[in-house]
């Protein structure tokens, strides 16, 4: 491709993110988006709403979103989102900053002798093949090859300094995280599964007994996990129907100057009638554990939710086995109670190995067959390709802008519209491994969001030819760094144009939210609704973490290869920190905490591109025959393995356990203070979805109590007969809410 190809495909991108950042600037004044780019805020009603009124200030684009992101402080955003996006912007940070260090080095060091490698007559710029700003244009057994093992040596050590000093802040700020926070019922709750059943005693009984014989002094109850039925789903949409029926009344009411909230807005209901019935039917719950169908139930019971009376007991019980059996009373640490994925704890224990190896497998499928688009992105890159593939375009292809457009813009587009079904698929095959928690569902997305790009995105589209060329790699890995060697240097263009494409575009479509706008725009519109407040989006760091570091990929190992890449990052990454700050603060709204847990995997991925580099390097310097050149590398790459090997060993325990020091202290703190039996009474609510106080287990009495399970079946027939009931006494109440206000009134 030529330099000016490049330029077309720059300009086109340019325009588009001027456009977006325009249309944001002024979309967010218009108070009808006001949920689409404020969601977070509304959601906790921070956000003071602005009258409907026409004026000339809400249509001309500003910058004051972008004055707002930056000014606000790590605390504040802490504060606001939790410990998961500052640690994700702290990605941004280092980001930022290697690339300034690595621009400066590539840019005006190794770019001038990329450039002037060979002695040869160079034509003007625009004219010019991309090729000659790589190592390609580099003759064989130069000299100036050292100034490229040298700016390595630069870039590979800043990195290393700069990813220490990240690694220690996050790990301080996550030990601050876990003592600073406001107690967390996960810390006191152990998720036992694989419980053995017994025909002598209930299974409710057998846990009791089990945690009492070998935890006696430290266990203080637990709650058994059922099946939801049908008529425990339409008690739960009635109280959600509630809320939002509070809420409407909470407006109108402090636009008119009243309080007078004691009825639902619709039926006249009194604001207690859902609690009171769906207490009666709790309390029937109780009163019929002796039923056959209850103890029925029980003997489908996935497991439960033990708690401890301390921390420190709660850890210890889920680290150790609880029997010789270890298929047998697993335990792990409960996720905290909004982010446990409910769903999922219904899977017995002894499939999760087999669910995971099938994901695995699926995963690995889908990678290869990915294979097949990725192929016919990299033929659009060339113009004979094109011309014997659609013999129609050749009049299009013959004119030079059309020729520019097509080979050096629509491959990229290409790409990213097809890789747009990666992270559904992904989350589902994450879903379907049995994760426990939310968090940790997103976590493994977020791994095989990764895996994916680097091989489909990175390697694929390096080793670009038929796919018989692309699957021969495997039988010959020994070869792997002299082919990176070679092929690297030759997809610089393709990468410039999907950074620009993936990543500036990408940052603009996200900061404008076209989806939520145009739902929002039928929604309101169209179909004459209002938007419902209620559901805000959490984050994606299962689709954003993974394009960053695959950027950070591109950037290091380009950096030496072809340093043009490296402005185009660098302006990706500046816009991002911005733009992410904005959402974060305005938009997503944290429904749960995974604790900084993420940084790990952005560490590893880190050092992974730092090596990835270095292996092809020493490639490089072995086809250009610089022995001396590759023994130093080889060296530089033995120190970066040794440097992860220390971090690892250093910081990574932190985001895997807690240690007893930390918890042992939390609880001699609250119990000093007396603030454990409140901590206690708390626990015994939080993993439960009826109201505060009814329907659980108190001072060693459980009571099984129906938690989150869905049942397609069970109930199923008696069902309509519950709904009727349920009607009915609705309707007694009314009736009997107007009798009272009809004596109110003659009084």
């Amino acid at each position: 491709m030529e330099f000016s190809a490049l330029l077309t495909s720059a300009g086109i991108n340019i325009a588009v993110c001027v456009l977006f950042l325009s249309l944001y600037s002024v979309l967010r004044k218009q108070p009808h988006n006001f949920s689409v780019y404020f969601g977070r805020r509304l959601a906790e009603e921070k956000f003071q709403r602005q009258d409907d009124y026409f004026s000339f200030e809400r249509l001309l684009p500003t910058a004051g979103w972008i004055v707002k992101a930056y000014w606000c402080t790590e605390e504040e955003i802490r504060q606001v989102a939790g410990l998961d996006s500052v640690v994700f912007l702290r990605l941004f940070i280092f980001s930022i900053r290697i690339f300034s260090i690595t621009s400066l080095v590539c840019i005006f060091v190794v770019l001038p002798v990329n450039y002037h490698g060979k002695e040869m007559t160079h034509n003007h710029i625009p004219a010019d093949s991309l090729n000659v700003f790589t190592i390609a244009n580099i003759i064989e057994e130069s000299r100036k090859l050292w100034v490229h093992c040298s700016a390595l040596y630069v870039i590979t050590i800043s990195a290393c300094i700069l990813l220490y000093h990240e690694y220690k802040y996050i790990s301080r700020k996550r030990l601050a995280h876990v003592t600073g926070s406001p107690p967390n019922p996960g810390h006191f709750t152990v998720l036992a599964r694989s419980i053995p059943r017994s025909d002598n005693e209930l299974l409710d009984d057998t846990i009791r007994n089990f945690f009492v014989n070998y935890h006696g002094s430290s266990y203080l109850s637990h709650q058994m996990i059922f099946r939801k039925g049908h008529f425990q789903k339409f008690v739960d949409r009635a109280e959600r129907a509630y809320r939002k029926f509070v809420r409407v009344r909470l407006s109108v009411s402090e636009r008119n100057g009243r309080s007078n909230m004691s009825r639902c807005g619709v039926c006249g209901v009194r604001a207690s009638s859902f609690q009171l019935y769906r207490s009666k039917f709790i309390e029937a719950k109780k009163a019929d554990l002796t039923n056959p169908e209850v103890v029925e139930a029980q003997k489908n019971c996935p497991g439960a939710l033990v708690f401890f009376k301390t921390r420190y007991a709660a850890v210890v019980a889920s680290r150790v086995l609880q029997s010789s059996n270890p298929m047998l009373w697993v335990t792990d640490l409960a996720p905290e109670p909004r982010d446990v994925y409910w769903s999922n704890l219904w899977i017995p224990y002894r499939q999760i190995w087999l669910r995971k190896l099938a994901t695995l497998a699926a995963s690995v499928v889908f990678m290869f067959v990915f294979i097949i688009p990725v192929a016919f992105v990299q033929s659009m890159m060339q113009v004979e390709q094109l011309k014997r593939m659609f013999p129609s375009l050749t009049g299009i292809l013959n004119k030079s802008f059309f020729a520019r457009v097509i080979t050096g813009y629509l491959p990229s587009v290409t790409l990213l519209l097809s890789l747009y079904t990666v992270p559904p698929l992904m989350m589902l095959f994450s879903s379907i491994e049995g994760s426990i928690s939310r968090s940790g569902r997103k976590r493994s997305a977020c791994l095989k969001i990764l895996f994916f790009n680097i091989w489909n995105v990175f390697f694929v589209n390096v080793l670009s030819g038929s796919v018989l060329n692309q699957l021969s790699v495997f039988s010959r890995p020994k070869d792997m760094p002299t082919m990176l060697a070679e092929l690297v240097p030759k997809q610089a263009t393709f990468f410039i144009t999907y950074v620009l494409t993936s990543g500036w575009a990408s940052l603009c479509s996200e900061i404008l939210q076209v989806y939520n706008l145009v739902y929002n725009f039928f929604s309101r519109f169209i179909c004459c609704c209002h938007q419902n407040t209620e559901y805000v989006y959490s984050f994606p760091y299962h689709t954003e973490v993974p394009k960053i570091l695959l950027f950070n990929l591109l950037g290091f190992t380009f950096s030496i290869m072809a340093p043009l890449i490296l402005p185009f990052l660098l302006v990706y990454f500046c816009l991002g920190y911005l733009v992410y700050r904005n959402q974060i603060l305005n938009v997503y709204y944290p429904k749960y905490e995974m604790g900084g847990k993420l940084w790990p995997i952005m560490h590893n991925t880190i050092v992974f591109s730092l090596v990835l580099t270095q292996v092809i390097a020493i490639g490089v310097f072995t086809i250009k025959h610089s022995p001396v050149a590759g023994g130093f590398t080889i060296l530089l790459l033995v120190g970066t393995v040794l440097f992860n090997e220390y971090c690892r060993h250093r910081f990574s325990r932190i985001f895997d356990a807690y240690s007893a020091q930390d918890v042992i202290e939390l609880d001699r703190d609250d119990e000093q203070s007396g603030r454990m039996q409140e901590i206690h009474q708390h626990l015994l609510d939080a993993y439960s979805q009826t109201p505060p106080g009814e329907g659980s287990s108190r001072g060693g009495s459980q009571v099984p109590i129906e938690l989150i399970m869905e049942d397609p079946a069970q109930e199923a027939s008696e069902s309509s007969q519950e709904l009727c009931d349920t009607v009915q006494e609705v309707s007694e109440a009314h009736d009997h809410d107007h009798i009272v206000e009809d004596k109110a009134h003659s009084v």
